[in-house]
């Protein structure tokens, strides 16, 4: 199971109360988005590069708004999409829209991962991670995957499968 969180560990337990009843609306909202909803252009106007950056009409765009956009972001027949209620646009992804920059594991069974953009996700047991011969992946909520930067890739192999195989589960 995936739960989105968008608490940071310096928060106090007040303003992640507030931020979880924030997070819980906006998701709440989110759900009656339709992938049905027709493309207001054809052109495509967001990409998203292999180091999980951010562009818009090829112009950096900053993470505050990346990380908005990253909130209404799916994945639908291998295609990217920003999905809002009245409109949606193509977005072009190179490799993944995602970059895990920092994993914790809090139990033997919960791991916290953060991406370049600031969002946590928690991900429960060692199986949501999946290996491939080019890396280390996530799946996501809304189709989306997520990949290990190179730091975080080389620690998980560390850890997890090359010195640390007790700690696995599978």
């Amino acid at each position: 199971m995936i739960k989105r969180t968008e608490q940071k560990p310096s928060e106090s337990a007040d303003s992640s109360h507030i931020k979880n009843d924030r997070t819980e609306r906006i998701d709440s909202a989110l759900k009656h988005l339709s992938p049905d909803t027709p493309l207001c252009v054809e052109t495509c106007l967001f990409t998203i590069d292999n180091q999980g950056q951010w562009f818009y009409q090829s112009e950096p765009l900053p993470t505050k708004f990346a990380r908005l956009f990253s909130s209404i972001l799916h994945c639908i027949d291998e295609e990217h999409f920003l999905i809002t209620p009245v409109e949606k646009l193509t977005v072009s992804v190179t490799s993944t829209p995602l970059l895990i920059v920092d994993y914790q594991q809090v139990t033997s069974e919960q791991f916290t991962v953060t991406t370049s953009l600031e969002t946590q996700f928690e991900l429960t047991g060692f199986s949501s991670f999946l290996l491939d011969e080019e890396g280390v992946y996530i799946d996501l909520p809304r189709g989306l995957r997520a990949k290990l930067g190179r730091a975080c890739y080389y620690r998980f192999v560390e850890e997890y499968l090359v010195g640390g195989e007790s700690n696995q589960d599978n």
